[in-house]
């Protein structure tokens, strides 16, 4: 089946389905590409908000994060982030600073596991963002959202997470966006398809594209405000499915400008 295209909006924060072809064409970036980064690329600063010392908050939202083998993976990948925002991942994006904004450490704030309300079959983005203000009101264990505050939201086996005109494990594995400029979230459905495993276990995989969504969030806070390249996209879509090893943890690599190449 065609693939469908994504609106500009859209692909400027997804993360896209793996599908390897050769050779690369540019309309082909935001479906996935598994190869080498433009050479062209390079991202430019448009003035918006950095999450320069981000503070995560994990949200596991599904009956299937309570037990066995989801509770795992869910209490890795708050390992995983207790650990990558204190790691090499960070001071590499220090050739991003801009005055206002100097990337430093960033650390774990919390995490909840929530099952009142959560989506049988399939969930909207405006759906997540409505949801996402109700709990930050009325929810005591969310922290109020801050100028570093970075909402990760995941999401059960099976849940279809659409956005846009666009549908997880069909069109993407995750993205990130802004409520006012003011909530920054990415949302993470589970990777239960080829196109967004792309070969990895699934924790391997979450981790990727949550490093992927964890960097362009931090970079470009507002999708298209901050370091971004009109062609190519953000810091995470430039070196889309080429990764590396921190430690224990398997990372997606990130466009360095100064390098000239994913790094």
């Amino acid at each position: 089946m065609a693939q469908k295209a994504f609106s500009k909006k859209e692909s400027i924060r997804v993360v896209p389905l793996h599908h390897p072809k050769t050779p690369f064409e540019l309309p082909e970036l935001f479906h996935g590409y598994k190869g080498k980064a433009p050479a062209n690329a390079k991202l430019t600063y448009r003035g918006g908000p950095l999450l320069a010392n981000v503070e995560v908050f994990t949200i596991f939202w599904g009956g299937g994060w309570k037990t066995s083998p989801q509770a795992d993976t869910a209490n890795n990948i708050n390992i995983f982030f207790s650990d990558i925002l204190r790691s090499s991942l960070i001071p590499q994006l220090a050739e991003y600073n801009v005055p206002k904004y100097q990337f430093g450490n960033g650390r774990l704030t919390g995490t909840i596991s929530i099952t009142a309300g959560a989506p049988k079959a399939s969930i909207t983005d405006s759906q997540i963002r409505k949801q996402l203000q109700k709990w930050i009101g009325s929810n005591k264990a969310f922290p109020k959202p801050g100028k570093n505050t970075l909402y990760f939201i995941y999401f059960d086996k099976g849940i279809s997470v659409s956005m846009g005109g666009s549908k997880s494990c069909s069109s993407f594995c995750g993205y990130h966006d802004a409520i006012g400029s003011k909530i920054f979230y990415a949302v993470m459905p589970y990777p239960a398809c080829a196109g967004c495993l792309g070969g990895m276990n699934e924790l391997d995989a979450l981790t990727a594209t949550g490093s992927h969504e964890l960097c362009e969030a931090m970079t470009d806070a507002v999708p298209g405000s901050g370091w971004y390249d009109d062609v190519h996209g953000e810091i995470g879509d430039i070196c889309a499915w080429q990764f590396k090893k921190i430690g224990a943890h398997t990372v997606q690599k990130e466009w360095s400008n100064m390098q000239k190449k994913c790094v």
